[in-house]
C-alpha cells in the first residue's frame, strides 16, 4: 500500500512539474483579416499570392505581435456577416469609415480617399455635366455606389442613362474598354492604380464625388484588439514602415500621418 501511494505521489509531482515548466507551448493567436481580393492596390492576387498595401500592413502588424496571419478573401456584400459571425477579426481593405462610424469599432483613419470618375480618354467626357445620358459603372456595395445614392450626388446620378453594378473593378474596366459602359465611379487610389501605364486609354476627371477616409473596421465593441492593432500601426508609422509600403504601392500622397 505504501508503495502504491509513493508511486501515485511521484506521478502527480511529475504532472505538476510538467505543467509548471511550460512544456506545452502557449497557443499563438491567429489574426484573421477579411479583404476583397479584387481591390488593388489595397488587396489583390499577384502570381497566385495575396498582395497589396493593406495586406502588407496586416502582415507586419501580425509579425510584430507574434500572431499567425490568416488572410481571408470575402464577398464584399457579405462583410458584415463575416465579421459578426467571428469568421474574421477585422475588415482591412480600403474600408471607408464615413457614414459607418457607429456600425464598427474603428482604428484611426489612415488613408485619405476620394470617389472619382474614370472615362476613356477618347470619350469626349471632361466634366460631370458630360455624364448626362451615359452608362456609369460601380462596384456592388462600394463607397462609390453609396456616394451616388447620397443626397449630395442625387442630381448627378439622376442624369445618368443607367448605373450598372459589378462584383469587382477589373470587370468594370474591361466593360469600359469595350465601350459597354461610359464611365466608372471608384476610389481614387484604385483609379490611380488601374490607370497607371494606361494613360493613353483612360483619364480620371478632375472633379470628385465625395472625400472620405479609410479605417480598419472591427466588430462593434472589440476595443481590445483594435487598441493592440492601433498601437502597432502607430509604431510602424513612426519608424517609416508605412511610408515605405505606401511608396511601393503608389499611395504616398494618401497616407494620413
Amino acid at each position: 500500500m505504501k508503495k502504491f501511494f509513493a508511486l501515485l505521489l511521484a506521478t502527480l509531482m511529475v504532472v505538476a512539474l510538467a505543467a509548471c515548466s511550460g512544456s506545452t507551448p502557449a497557443e499563438t493567436k491567429t489574426f484573421t483579416v477579411g479583404f476583397d481580393q479584387d481591390f488593388p492596390p489595397y488587396g489583390y492576387v499577384e502570381n497566385g499570392e495575396f498582395a497589396g498595401f493593406d495586406l502588407d500592413l496586416a502582415r507586419e502588424v501580425a509579425a510584430r505581435n507574434g500572431w499567425t496571419i490568416q488572410l481571408t478573401p470575402i464577398n464584399w456584400d457579405a462583410k458584415d456577416f463575416e465579421l459578426d459571425s467571428g469568421a474574421i477579426d477585422c475588415i482591412w481593405n480600403g474600408f471607408t469609415m464615413n457614414g459607418r462610424e457607429d456600425a464598427y469599432t474603428w482604428s484611426k483613419p489612415y488613408i485619405d480617399n476620394s470617389q472619382v470618375i474614370v472615362v476613356r480618354k477618347d470619350s469626349g467626357i471632361s466634366t460631370f455635366d458630360d455624364l448626362a445620358g451615359k452608362v456609369v459603372a460601380v462596384q456592388t456595395d462600394s463607397s462609390a455606389q453609396a456616394a451616388l445614392n447620397s443626397d449630395d450626388c442625387a442630381d448627378l446620378a439622376a442624369s445618368f442613362a443607367k448605373t450598372l453594378t459589378f462584383a469587382e473593378y477589373n470587370t468594370a474596366f474591361m466593360e469600359l474598354e469595350a465601350g459597354s459602359v461610359d464611365a466608372i465611379a471608384m476610389d481614387i487610389g484604385v483609379a490611380n492604380y488601374q490607370v497607371a501605364g494606361r494613360e493613353d486609354q483612360f483619364v480620371i476627371l478632375d472633379q470628385t464625388l465625395v472625400a472620405e477616409q479609410y479605417g480598419i473596421g472591427f466588430k462593434l465593441g472589440n476595443t481590445a484588439l483594435r487598441d493592440t492593432v492601433q498601437k502597432t500601426y502607430d509604431a510602424m508609422l513612426a519608424d517609416g514602415t508605412v511610408a515605405k509600403l505606401a511608396e511601393k504601392y503608389g499611395l504616398s500622397d494618401c497616407v494620413i500621418d
